[in-house]
């Protein structure tokens, strides 16, 4: 008799802990910081920012709320436009969920992109199939770090918080995570560091994406 996986559910971020979008993410920022200001500014600042809403990313950078949605515009054309080429999944990562997925495991995404670009991140990465449920920005009136979006996709998979493990690599997943009552895991195979995401407590570590696999172990 094969034993029960130590979790019934679990929830990934998507882009820095899923898929290396780390480039996209940079180059849409930069190329939206020259058409708008002529310059970039501290990109520390941006990268700060990982894993929130786009809109109030950008608003921290513009002169005031019109330029933040033509930044916007900018942003997504740049994005839409470079997407597939500037894209792709970690190594190791399809063999975890692959795991997961045989050890019956519950997956989902929650992200704090748009639905359909999310959507478009997994199916350029191969990993679409392993996802009904994903949760975007259009999909939730709260965003990370706000609980909203992971408590959306427990119920949407008819799961319990005490059921569940949401991945993720940025300080901001810890913190949602934790406030919608889950066990959390960061990994460290994205932009943030140890140092930085050790400071919202998460309960287990990922060191690299084959860590993921381990997940499906008793």
């Amino acid at each position: 008799m094969t034993s029960a996986p130590r979790f019934g559910v679990c929830l990934f971020d998507l882009d820095g802990t899923l898929i290396d979008s780390i480039g996209l993410i940079m180059a849409s920022f930069r190329h939206t910081m020259r058409t708008h200001l002529g310059s970039v500014p501290d990109e520390t600042r941006w990268r700060a920012g990982f894993g929130t809403p786009l809109r109030g990313q950008l608003r921290a950078f513009a002169r005031d709320d019109e330029e933040a949605a033509r930044m916007v515009d900018t942003y997504r054309a740049y994005t839409d436009a470079h997407h597939d080429r500037l894209l792709a999944a970690y190594a190791g990562i399809d063999r975890g969920l692959a795991a997961l997925d045989r050890a019956g495991v519950r997956l989902a995404v929650v992200t704090s992109k748009t639905h359909a670009l999310a959507r478009r991140g997994l199916d350029r990465c191969g990993l679409n199939r392993y996802f009904d449920v994903l949760v975007g920005f259009d999909d939730v009136a709260e965003h990370k770090p706000h609980p909203a979006p992971v408590l959306a996709a427990l119920e949407r998979l008819g799961a319990r918080p005490s059921e569940a493990l949401f991945v993720g690599d940025s300080p901001h997943d810890i913190r949602a995570g934790r406030a919608a009552g889950v066990r959390t895991a960061a990994v460290l195979w994205g932009p943030f560091s140890r140092q930085e995401l050790a400071r919202e407590a998460p309960h287990h570590w990922l060191a690299g994406p084959e860590s993921i696999a381990d997940l499906a172990r008793p």
